[in-house]
């Protein structure tokens, strides 16, 4: 099994309530893939940090090996998801993969 965590940190130029607005779209567009990519065993997308968090939003997101983490990149599904609900919205990303 392989964890592919994401931390996002939302643009700056994006009011409170707009932030919101985003972090909900990038939840429901991400967790829309749970059934839909092969070898994708887990997807959950966090978007209520604590006080004091330096992150917007986290992908928490579970494969079967590495070849299905290479696979989810460029499924179509998940190009769709990221190109409209979180690559225009977002400032910096940040990427931890690793075997469980």
């Amino acid at each position: 099994m392989v964890r592919h965590i994401i931390l996002w940190k939302i643009k700056d130029e994006f009011t409170e309530a707009e932030k919101t607005m985003i972090r909900a779209g990038i939840k429901s567009g991400l967790e829309g893939l749970a059934g839909v990519i092969p070898g994708l065993v887990e997807i959950k997308v966090k978007i209520a940090g604590l006080a004091g968090s330096t992150a917007d939003a986290m992908l928490d997101s579970t494969f079967t090996d590495e070849a299905a983490l290479a696979a989810y990149a460029v499924h179509p599904a998940h190009k769709a998801a990221a190109s409209s609900k979180v690559r225009p919205f977002v400032q910096t990303r940040l990427c931890l993969n690793f075997e469980v």
